[in-house]
């Protein structure tokens, strides 16, 4: 496994726990991370670099690339929904489930 493999899976393992625990807000924190290595990779495939840090702008990026299917650009903007006064997502989605799909579809070898 190479290292963003790894920092991917290790992403993932702390959004279950995090949920596990009962701090989704930590949850969604760590699988827009997950997403985020994955989107940087995917984009340094197509000899595309940023410099910025956050994932959530590499997400953003993601919305609007030409490349990838309509359910991964979902994924994307899913993972990039902001919550609201009550700390809770617009929508009823499950975002470690949504960053996993994004990850395994945008890293397919």
């Amino acid at each position: 496994m190479t290292g963003w493999q790894s920092n991917i899976q290790s992403e993932l393992d702390k959004a279950q726990q995090a949920r596990a625990k009962g701090n989704e807000g930590q949850a969604r924190v760590c699988a827009r991370r997950a997403a985020g290595i994955a989107a940087r990779e995917y984009f340094a495939r197509q000899g595309k670099t940023f410099r910025t840090p956050s994932a959530y702008d590499l997400l953003n990026e993601l919305v609007h690339e030409a490349g990838i299917s309509s359910e991964l650009r979902q994924s994307a903007k899913y993972l990039t929904l902001r919550v609201n006064e009550e700390f809770k997502l617009p929508v009823d989605v499950d975002l470690i489930e949504e960053a996993r799909k994004l990850c395994e579809g945008l890293l397919k070898t």
